[in-house]
Parts: C-alpha cells; sequence; structure tokens
C-alpha cells in the first residue's frame, strides 16, 4: 500500500494572473502558503478475488471492470496516464470539503499522481507532480482551472509562484522569519460558509476574457510584490489592507466571485475590526479568510459565531509518501525512500 498526503492552500494575492488566457501575454504571479490540512489519497494491488478489478471509494464508491467505466474523471484519467488498467484499489479522504477554494481538485490531483509514481516505483520531482496535474486538469480535463493551486500544494510552503508567458513556472520560497510567519499566522482567521461550488463554472464566468479587465487585474498583479515587501518590513496591517484591496479589486471583474451572503458576511467582520480579508479561490462560496488583529478576534468570533471558524497553521512539505508498503505495491515496485 501507498499513502500520499497533499496540503491545501491558502492563496493570498495575485489570484486570476495564473489563468493562461492571461499570464500568456502579460505573465502573472501570485503570492501563498500551503496549510495543516490535508487530503490522502491511498492506492494498493486490488485482490484477484472480485468481479471488478478497479475500486475507488471518495464520496461515492465505483466498481468498475475497465477505465472506461470509471465515472469519476480524475481518477479516470490520472490511471490513464499511468497506463494503470486494472488491479488497483484507491482511496480519497480529506481533512477539508471539496469545491470550497482550498485547491481541493488539484490537491487530490497531485496525491493520485504522486501516490500512483510510488506505487509503481517511481520517484518524481514536486516540479513534475504540478506540471502533469496542470496538465491533466486543463488539456485532459478541459476545466477552466489556473496553475497556482497545482504548485502550490505539490511544492509546500509559503512562496512566489512565477506564471511565464512560455507556460514555465517558477517557485521561489519566502525567506521570512518564524517569528513574523507566526505572527502573520496569528491574524488569519479562516471561515467556512457553508456553500460549496464548483470553482470551473465561477472561473468561466471570467477566466477568458481577463483581458478584456486588464486594469483591474493589473492592479491585482501589482499587489503582490507590494505584499512581499510589507512581509519583509514586518509590517503586517499594511498585509492585512492589502487584502482588503484585493478583494475589492476581484470582486469588480465578475458578478459570480461573490454574493450577497458573502458581502454580509464580510462587512460583519470589518465592522468587528478585521481589517481585511477574501474569498479563497475563485468565489461564490467555500471558504473566507480574514485578516484580525488578535485582540479584535473576540469580537469577530462573536459576529461570526454561526459560522465553522477552522484553525490552521502554515505548513513546508508539499506533497509527500506517508506510507510505502513494497508488498502491496505495484508489479514494478522497488525498495524506496518514504
Amino acid at each position: 500500500m501507498v499513502i500520499a498526503r497533499v496540503p491545501f492552500r491558502v492563496s493570498f494575492f495575485g489570484g486570476g494572473t495564473d489563468y493562461p488566457s492571461w499570464y500568456r501575454r502579460f505573465g502573472g504571479a501570485v503570492l501563498s502558503t500551503t496549510i495543516n490540512k490535508y487530503c490522502y489519497l491511498s492506492v494498493r494491488k486490488l485482490p484477484p478475488f472480485f468481479d471488478h478489478s478497479i475500486r475507488l471509494a471518495y464520496s461515492q464508491v465505483e466498481h468498475c471492470s475497465e477505465l472506461d467505466q470509471i465515472r469519476h474523471p480524475s481518477f479516470r484519467e490520472i490511471l490513464r496516464f499511468h497506463g494503470i488498467h486494472r488491479g488497483v484499489e484507491a482511496h480519497y479522504d480529506s481533512d477539508l470539503p471539496a469545491r470550497s477554494g482550498m485547491g481541493s481538485s488539484s490537491a487530490f490531483a497531485v496525491a493520485l499522481l504522486h501516490a500512483l509514481y510510488a506505487y509503481r516505483g517511481k520517484m518524481v520531482s514536486h516540479k513534475d507532480l504540478a506540471l502533469q496535474a496542470i496538465h491533466i486538469e486543463r488539456e485532459v480535463l478541459k476545466e477552466a482551472v489556473g496553475s497556482q493551486d497545482q504548485a502550490a500544494v505539490a511544492h509546500g510552503g509559503f512562496n512566489h509562484i512565477r506564471f511565464e508567458t512560455d507556460d514555465s513556472l517558477v517557485v521561489t520560497p519566502m525567506i521570512l522569519g518564524r517569528d513574523i510567519l507566526d505572527e502573520l499566522n496569528s491574524h488569519l482567521m479562516l471561515y467556512f460558509t457553508g456553500t460549496i461550488r464548483f470553482a470551473s463554472e465561477i472561473a468561466k464566468t471570467y477566466c477568458s476574457d481577463l483581458g478584456e479587465k486588464e486594469r483591474n487585474m493589473r492592479l491585482l498583479g501589482d499587489l503582490v510584490p507590494v505584499a512581499i515587501r510589507a512581509l519583509q518590513q514586518q509590517n503586517l496591517r499594511e498585509f492585512g489592507h492589502l487584502l482588503h484591496e484585493g478583494w475589492r479589486l476581484k470582486r469588480s471583474i465578475a458578478s459570480a466571485i461573490s454574493t450577497d451572503a458573502i458581502d454580509e458576511i464580510y462587512t460583519a467582520a470589518m465592522n468587528a475590526g478585521a481589517l481585511g480579508g477574501k474569498i479563497l479561490g475563485a468565489g461564490g462560496g467555500g471558504f473566507m479568510l480574514l485578516f484580525v488583529p488578535p485582540e479584535q478576534q473576540p469580537a469577530v468570533r462573536e459576529r461570526l459565531k454561526s459560522l465553522l471558524l477552522v484553525p490552521f497553521e502554515f505548513e513546508s512539505a508539499g506533497s509527500q509518501i506517508i506510507y510505502y508498503d513494497p508488498e502491496n505495491a505495484g508489479p514494478e515496485a522497488v525498495d524506496m525512500p518514504v
């Protein structure tokens, strides 16, 4: 058996510039981090005693005799990508709900890719995992996705990620002291709005014509170096105000990004002492990140007591194989480090 663990991500600035319709013309960049909330993907050889040759367990359970019978698109195409057509069982588990703005679909893709490489006894780099996940989601599944989630969750850590016009990725870890990272973490509150949505459907409402919104997109991109400088100067209040400016700009790109309910939550938090925040991911629901000075957090918790607050910490490991048993791995398996 093999178990892969992949973190979810929190994106602070630059979201939208990671879509090819934008960065292939102008380049793009985001500032993001991964957190200690994870998805897990286990893979093992399926014993030869069943009528089916493939068993998949996620929010549903599928028993199939061949790849084309698989209903879950990512499971089907990533198994096909690895050339695995039978004799396999895979289980997906997660700390957070899907379709909630935390990069869950890309984390799933990276986790399954990584688990199947280990299952086959092969090593793979974080960069290759990210690029292959992008290829499968965008080119094979034809989903309207950006490139930041795959890069963020595969590499892990607090990163400045650049998207070049030639489709290449440059992932630069932020060099920040433990004290400033802990202080930033203490100012962040993560709330689940109670609404889930398909990010690709929200993204379709704006990612195809980002060039027509060039002014605001450029302003969103310009916030990335300003936010990096604020962190380097340990100016957290400015970082919080920049989050508010980024949310204001992102809301102006398309009406589907926010809703009346989201606006009410955000306004309540700001009135209680938050300095800024945003809906994570493409928008429309999922998780809301708020930047709140610690002394104001009791007031925010009281105003938003009907919502689920999710404590978290930053993490830096990225995609990992956390368990490897060669006895239950694939036929090509060899001894490899965990």
